[in-house]
């Protein structure tokens, strides 16, 4: 098995479970387990989304993301200077598809103000890149702009399901951030949208700034209704924390976050973390990177092994005033992979019904316990790269620097440069910086697996690489993934869909290449973390319920996804996002948290606040056969450790937790506050496989501190 995916490759038991049909355009095909333990074919579910197959690849040039222009400068007093931004999330019109074809409605970030006249006052999904210096404070005025030209409200592109436990303004401040009781089954919510921003990666940021996803605004429109709720349960409390350590306000539709960029020079990224809309707000199209550059672990402290000098990576990427489109050659380019369906006129295509991912029809909340709307996860049916179907690059026979991030819904993505002959591709970083040495691709099949919400810092070679255009695929699944060998263990992507990301155009190089190759780079040396005093063993659950198919037949299929702990038995328990807080290092403590994967997919684990290096994986004892293969419980490890991928050396803040193993990671918990701990794989991630934890004590005034 190439090492490039995973040691896992052993299926668990998933009780409905999706195969993706060979031809392009013909569907799914839903299977369940019935009676006596087979799979059953159900019906054949149409694709409800434009055919894939009728979008032209590779006629559209790749975005390379701006750079994001700031508002000022502040400069403190016997402080530190800050990079000051005004950023607003608005909804806009973007050719997505091919020129030609409808364009499309999304959202997006941009700046709504530049200090400099070359500054790009551009909302764009994904949008500009924020360019910040290590050490030195980025501060944000993050505003909620999804209003219409007459100040009204808009509503959600995407249906939005109000059966889970969500922001709910409807509820007003007594019931908002809590799962509403429904007397029948209710349609989608279609009131104004709440946001909040989340700097994935960001090391050492106050929770007032972190995104919290009870910390939620409306836009200062001029119609909410009367009633609404129109902030998040933890807005006041963060806008007074803010207020006090930064002196900035808050308002009607925004808040200003400050963030430390004192972790190492690292690939994070940022995108909305609204309770339970995450899934939805993010589909929509806000996302951008968010790039920490220099410092004592940054590009500059390459050296180049021949001879100890500094070495010398790919460059230029773009800066703060470039022109647009550029009058520039980039050698370093950040690319973000999402899927997406799309409708035939354009319009972003999201399921509206429970029924699309695997047949459940019914019995819906309240009568049952299936939420009407939610799928367990999404595949969507094209793959895009920083906001287009299927671009190209020309790129020269030369070296590349490319950041990539899985930035999609549920989609594993095995990035494959099998098929670009003559190139050499080597990893040199993840999300938390540098890794411990450069990784040469193919010694692991040219492969590299993202899980969603990981990054991958690249140098890749095309000197040898014939000219004419060769394509970057995908071996990942289009289903839920287990781990496994492409091909062996799970079916790969549709190789004329979404096992295509991007074309290389190669062309000629129009000089001599300057940079140093990746085998002869000396990356800067690791600063291990220090021992732990305290190892945390948590859960990783799926609940299963009975429905019914649109004939009435019995189905079973997931109706949540749960986080919980592991007590000394190995008895896990399940707990919900309102449920008492279960992790509360203390400030200062080093930990190891272990995640005991009781489910039959993979999950990528995300922790706010720290980077964290991963330890090793254990097995889990399991028992049964083939797709009745399960853990045993209570939880026993069976004595089977692996450390590390070599990818996964340095430092990290996403990992993937595979099927029946124990994922062990290491992190310190420097700064007081309240955070949380998620699977990303957003539609899990929006109904319960999501929890708080607390670093220290709780703090004076802080929402439900008479419940802690």
């Amino acid at each position: 098995m190439p090492e490039s995916v995973s040691p896992q490759r052993l299926p668990l038991s998933r009780r409905t479970f999706i195969k993706a049909a060979g031809a392009a355009g013909a569907g799914f095909i839903l299977y369940a387990m019935g009676p006596g333990g087979r799979a059953t074919a159900l019906a054949q579910v149409a694709h409800a989304s434009l055919d894939p197959a009728s979008i032209t690849k590779f006629a559209t040039p790749l975005l390379i993301p701006p750079v994001m222009p700031r508002a000022g400068r502040i400069t403190t007093r016997g402080g530190k200077n800050i990079d000051y931004y005004e950023i607003s999330m608005r909804q806009l019109s973007q050719q997505v598809l091919p020129a030609g074809m409808p364009a499309t409605t999304v959202w997006g970030y941009g700046a709504v103000t530049a200090a400099s006249k070359k500054g790009l006052l551009l909302h764009h999904a994904p949008s500009l890149t924020i360019e910040a210096q290590w050490n030195r404070p980025v501060r944000v005025k993050w505003i909620n702009e999804l209003v219409d030209g007459t100040g009204g409200y808009l509503s959600h592109l995407l249906p939005v399901d109000p059966t889970l436990h969500w922001a709910n303004p409807p509820g007003g401040e007594e019931h908002r951030d809590h799962r509403p009781h429904f007397d029948e089954t209710p349609g989608p919510y279609t009131g104004p949208v709440p946001i909040v921003t989340h700097v994935h990666g960001s090391v050492g940021v106050g929770d007032e700034s972190d995104g919290y996803a009870e910390a939620w605004y409306l836009p200062a429109a001029i119609d909410i209704p009367a009633g609404y709720a129109t902030e998040g349960t933890w807005y006041d409390f963060f806008a007074t924390k803010a207020g006090d350590a930064y002196g900035v306000e808050w308002g009607p539709g925004f808040a200003t976050f400050q963030y430390p960029s004192t972790q190492r020079a690292s690939t994070i990224w940022y995108h909305d973390h609204t309770l339970g809309m995450t899934r939805l707000n993010v589909y929509a199209g806000p996302a951008g990177f968010f790039l920490i550059r220099g410092g004592p672990e940054g590009d500059d402290a390459l050296l180049d092994a021949r001879t100890g000098a500094r070495a010398i990576l790919p460059g230029p990427a773009p800066k703060e005033g470039d022109k647009f489109p550029p009058n520039k050659t980039y050698y370093e380019i950040p690319i973000a992979v999402q899927d997406r369906s799309f409708n035939p006129d354009g319009s972003l295509f999201y399921p509206d019904s429970r029924e699309f991912f695997d047949g459940i029809a019914g019995e819906y909340i309240p009568e049952g316990e299936f939420s009407p709307i939610w799928n367990p996860e999404f595949f969507g049916e094209t793959l895009i790269a920083n906001g287009n179907t299927w671009p190209f690059q020309v790129v020269e026979q030369r070296r590349y620097r490319f950041r990539f991030l899985n930035g999609c819904q549920s989609r594993f993505l095995i990035l494959d440069f099998g098929d670009i002959p003559g190139v050499r591709a080597w990893q040199i970083g993840n999300e938390g910086g540098f890794l411990a040495a450069p990784v040469d691709l193919a010694e692991h099949a040219n492969r590299l697996l993202l899980g969603p919400a990981e990054r991958a810092d690249l140098v890749v070679d095309f000197a040898a690489v014939p000219l004419g255009d060769h394509v970057l695929g995908n071996v990942g699944p289009d289903e839920p993934f287990g781990g496994g060998e492409p091909g062996v263990d799970f079916p790969l992507a549709n190789p004329q869909t979404t096992g295509q990301v991007l074309a290389f155009r190669v062309v000629p190089a129009v000089g001599p290449d300057p940079t140093t190759p990746p085998e002869h780079l000396v990356l800067p040396p690791l600063t291990p973390l220090p021992a732990e005093s305290f190892v945390r063993p948590l859960a990783l659950i799926e609940q299963m319920g009975e429905g019914v198919d649109a004939a009435g037949e019995p189905l079973e299929g997931p109706t949540e996804a749960q986080l919980g702990t592991v007590d000394d038995d190995g008895v896990p328990t399940e707990y919900d996002w309102d449920d008492e807080i279960t992790e509360n290092p203390d400030v200062g403590s080093t930990e190891v948290w272990e995640f005991f994967n009781t489910t039959g997919d993979a999950h990528p684990m995300h922790v706010h606040e720290v980077a964290f290096e991963v330890v090793s994986r254990e097995g889990l004892v399991m028992e049964g056969e083939g797709e009745e293969r399960e853990v045993v419980v209570p939880l026993r490890l069976d004595g089977n450790v692996t450390p590390p991928e070599p990818w996964e050396t340095g430092v990290k803040d996403t990992v993937i937790a595979y099927p029946g193993q124990v994922t062990r990671l290491r992190a310190t918990f420097d700064r007081a506050g309240q955070y949380v701990w998620h699977c990303h794989i957003v539609e899990h991630e929006d109904n319960e496989m999501m929890r708080p934890y607390r670093i220290g004590p709780v703090q004076p005034g802080q929402p439900g501190e008479e419940d802690d």
